[in-house]
């Protein structure tokens, strides 16, 4: 999600992503796969050793892990825990309000509360922009010095409610971990309340020996999990994160990890409870660099001197290709922002309200930041809960997103009386062409039987503040009809005289 430079090819993202467990159980059910069983060997390992997954596999576990390590480092005493009650209620209150929203076809509750999907946000809207920042500050100071082994990357768009949403959850997930440790892994989070639940009977245990332990207390001060009450030598496993820091720190090797036959209820006293295609992806960054180039050429010369007038109201967002449909997007999208990070062109962006509240902070197309290449599918190879279904080239060349409209009354040929054809020359499907208008001018005319919804024809349009073509999102996609008119020559343009427009 960091990768801005595009290295890390999109088969081994989905290698680091095969172990996390929500991504996982929603890419199962949507299509089974082998590379979709995960979450089975999750509850595998949960089963046998405990919540392995929370300490060395959630990305979220470990960010908290590093800003406790942070935290103790800048902390000249040394910090200190102490057991805590569980608040069962709570905990299984956040998995039951993320189980019953989805079985009713909203994702929201687990968009806002995985822990992969909050840590793929954080990284993506937070991290990512600071390590691009950094990038372009280094490169800007190298190219004083003519050395350009660094280039400066472009963010083509700033989504601020996401952006507020993301870091508001960082705030107080630290503060949590800096306060209480894994205090959020162990009353907000929904997976570790559920593996909680499966380690509670795990064969192998944390066991504190009676015959051994000096009560000294050091293993309880020390639990970021604030679970083991050594008092009454009581090691709480749903709560435990099988960090194994109360071993290495036992001064009488009075902790083991051990197999257990049976789980000691330690109820009353204890609480009452309780992922070839780096080549490809090379190739299309110089693509699109270059197409990027033209486009930005063709912006700085056509002079728009009249503000459109007419508003665009989109009915329905524009939902990535192999999405399906926006209520199927919707219903198994957990928000991670993969696919945003992963987008080549940055038409992914995080939705505010477009999907309406139930789909929040889930990646739509947005044409104004770019526009869904027509030979890429990127974000259908990464998108790890297969809410963007694997899709190849050639189906999504026919696949239609939405359909493209034309305002006649914002087109700056109908309102400057002035040549264009911006739109119809980036369609890739020749579904925006040029028909004649007057005085010797064309118009652009849409064939929505050819049109697959990529939104270059918007994002190439000059116009503002409204443009004059846009692209209506459709509910369901649909198959469009391949356009089999023969491609006409290419014109030459000859640069050293004006640019047409």
């Amino acid at each position: 999600m960091i990768d801005f430079t595009e290295q890390i090819p999109p088969a081994f993202t989905k290698y680091v992503l095969y172990f996390q467990f929500i991504p996982s159980l929603l890419k199962s059910l949507a299509a089974f796969t082998i590379l979709s069983t995960g979450f089975l060997l999750v509850l595998l390992l949960t089963a046998l050793f405990g919540r392995i997954y929370c300490s060395t596999i959630c990305p979220l576990g470990f960010l908290q892990d590093i800003i406790n390590y942070i935290t103790k480092k800048i902390k000249k005493r040394k910090r200190r825990f102490e057991y805590l009650k569980e608040q069962k209620i709570l905990r299984w209150s956040f998995l039951a309000f993320c189980v019953v929203l989805f079985l009713f076809g909203f994702a929201i509750g687990i968009n806002l509360l995985d822990p992969y999907s909050i840590y793929g946000r954080i990284a993506g809207n937070i991290f990512r922009p600071t390590v691009i920042g950094l990038n372009n500050f280094i490169s800007s100071i190298l190219t004083n010095f003519k050395i350009y082994s660094l280039y400066p990357y472009e963010i083509k768009s700033f989504n601020l409610i996401p952006f507020l949403i993301t870091i508001s959850f960082l705030i107080l997930i630290a503060y949590l971990s800096v306060k209480k440790g894994r205090l959020y892994c162990n009353t907000v989070c929904p997976v570790g309340t559920l593996l909680g639940y499966i380690s509670k009977y795990s064969f192998f245990k944390i066991i504190i020996k009676d015959e051994e332990c000096l009560s000294c207390g050091l293993c309880e001060r020390d639990c970021k999990a604030n679970c083991i009450d050594s008092d009454s030598k009581i090691v709480d496993m749903s709560r435990c994160v099988m960090c194994f820091d109360c071993i290495s720190l036992c001064p009488t090797n009075g902790i083991t990890f051990d197999y257990k036959k049976s789980i000691k209820t330690p109820e009353p006293e204890l609480v009452e409870v309780d992922e070839s295609k780096r080549n490809f992806l090379i190739s299309t960054g110089v693509y699109l660099t270059s197409l990027s180039t033209i486009l930005a050429q063709v912006k700085k010369q056509i002079v728009v001197t009249k503000p459109s007038t007419v508003p665009i109201f989109r009915k329905y967002a524009i939902s990535p290709p192999g999405s399906q449909s926006i209520k199927r997007f919707n219903s198994i999208c957990t928000a991670c922002h993969l696919c945003v990070s992963s987008c080549p062109t940055q038409v992914l962006q995080p939705s505010f309200l477009e999907y309406g509240f139930t789909g929040m902070l889930q990646p739509r197309l947005n044409n104004k930041s770019g526009y869904c290449n027509f030979d890429c599918n990127i974000c259908s190879e990464v998108c790890p809960t297969g809410a963007i279904l694997p899709i190849d080239i050639e189906k999504k060349k026919l696949t239609q997103l939405g359909v493209a409209k034309f305002i006649k009354e914002n087109c700056i040929v109908y309102t400057q009386r002035t040549e264009c054809g911006a739109c119809s020359e980036h369609c890739p499907t020749k579904a925006v062409h040029m028909i004649p208008f007057e005085n010797n001018l064309v118009i652009p005319e849409v064939r929505e039987e050819y049109c697959i919804g990529c939104g270059a024809c918007e994002y190439a349009c000059p116009v503002k503040p409204y443009k004059a073509i846009y692209v209506e999102g459709n509910p369901i996609h649909k198959t469009a009809k391949k356009n089999i008119e023969e491609e006409k020559p290419q014109q030459k343009v000859d640069y050293k005289e004006e640019f047409p427009f």
